[in-house]
């Protein structure tokens, strides 16, 4: 800006008081200032650009992630411990966990009698199978339930009937099938009535569960076949080889999440006298409390937002520091530009206000750019990059705000110093 320009662009002064520039005037000069240097004015707003955006995506995948989280618990139910069968060896070579077949249903029963926090309790086997219905056929899973399953895991009812106590006593051939199976066999009919095979073996279905989507790891939980546990043993579990009363799994719930400790050290303390395992032999079950697994996953993505909050945060400072540079090297640069406007009347405070004026445009602007980014970044993570995402306007507001402190606080040394300067001083540079 030449020394013509600089009067020209004096702010007019208030009615009111003289001393002191009109707001539209100073962000006039501020915009007219800026925009003679707008490649450097874009670099020195990077920095704010990046945190803003930074802080975006951080909490948009953070929240996004922690909604997940809640709704993979709801959809396992709460409350809930499973107990699966532990490792086995042969000739001395350790095999993989579920290698071993060590639980029974006199577990289940022991359980439910002797465990008061117990509030339901259900046994579980499970196959694979392809079922077929007139000409439709798909491969998919079978689960052979007791009656507490259904509310141990929240599993609600789209269509039809859950088992009866006659079908789990008598082993009834009745089947309840789960949405993806549905619409592999049926399409958009009502199942209930109608007659699948399950291998060679015809059912009934009587019902069909509400659908829940996808697991917290990955798998389809509608794509899925539930049959009475007596069912499962006595015309599918053949072909498992497995020893009668045998149990793959025990799905234990209770009333309170506060009492999910104190059953599961019981329920260690039960089966280990149960399976006769001496003091200090290695247990040959696993009892797993899914409250503490997601407590553990939503953990490990608290501990990633803070990392990306810190990111963020140094991405600020370090773009707080270049505004800063960048108006100190501005102050240099217009110094008889200063010396000239305070000659013919405007005030330090003018001149402060200037400056500060420029030095929060700078860092605003970043921001609105830095908003924009990481809306559009946190979008695009969630389309390509399977990334839940939760946008939330509040903290695009507070990103706002702290878009604006960050211009306020690092510009008001170089304003401050701006202002201090000797105008005879300033007009001999």
């Amino acid at each position: 800006m030449n020394q013509l320009e600089a009067l020209t662009m004096i702010p007019r002064q208030s009615a009111d008081d003289p001393g002191r520039a009109g707001l539209l005037d100073i962000i006039g000069m501020a915009i007219y200032a800026l925009r003679g240097n707008w490649m450097r004015s874009t670099l020195t707003a990077l920095g704010v650009i990046i945190g803003i955006a930074a802080v975006i995506i951080m909490v948009s995948v953070g929240q996004g992630t922690q909604a997940r989280l809640d709704e993979t618990m709801a959809r396992l139910g709460s409350n809930r411990i499973e107990i699966m069968p532990g490792s086995s060896r042969d000739r001395g070579a350790r095999m993989g966990a579920d290698s071993s077949f060590t639980l029974t249903s006199k577990d289940a029963q022991s359980i439910r009698q002797r465990i008061p926090g117990a509030t339901y309790v259900s046994g579980m086997i499970r196959g694979g199978s392809q079922v077929i219905a007139a000409e439709q056929n798909w491969s998919t899973q079978w689960n052979g339930v007791e009656a507490d399953y259904f509310i141990v895991n929240d599993w609600k009812l789209a269509r039809g009937d859950f088992f009866s106590d006659a079908d789990y006593r008598g082993a009834a051939t009745h089947v309840i099938i789960g949405e993806t199976v549905r619409e592999k066999l049926f399409g958009d009919a009502d199942p209930v009535g109608n007659v699948i095979r399950l291998g060679r073996v015809p059912f009934t279905v009587i019902g069909e569960v509400a659908p829940k989507g996808e697991s917290g790891w990955g798998g389809d939980m509608d794509d899925v076949v539930f049959v009475p546990l007596e069912t499962a043993r006595r015309r599918l579990m053949g072909q498992l080889e497995m020893p009668p009363g045998t149990l793959m799994r025990i799905t234990v719930g209770t009333s309170s999440a506060d009492d999910l400790a104190e059953v599961e050290a019981a329920l260690n303390e039960l089966l280990r006298e149960l399976h006769k395992i001496e003091p200090g032999a290695e247990d040959d079950f696993r009892v797993r409390n899914l409250t503490e697994l997601v407590g553990a996953r939503t953990e490990t993505t608290r501990l990633m937002s803070l990392l990306l909050a810190a990111v963020a945060t140094i991405s600020l400072i370090v773009g707080g520091i270049g505004i800063m540079n960048i108006m100190l090297v501005s102050v240099t640069e217009r110094i008889r530009e200063i010396g000239l406007r305070m000659a013919i009347g405007a005030t330090p405070g003018d001149i402060q206000k200037q400056f500060l004026a420029e030095a929060m445009m700078i860092s605003l602007g970043g921001g609105v750019i830095g908003i924009a980014i990481g809306v559009g970044g946190a979008m695009l993570a969630s389309r390509y990059g399977s990334l839940p995402i939760e946008l939330n306007l509040q903290v695009i507001g507070l990103a706002t705000g702290f878009a604006v402190a960050t211009g306020l606080f690092f510009g008001y040394y170089p304003a401050r110093k701006a202002a201090l300067l000797d105008p005879i001083e300033a007009l001999r540079q």
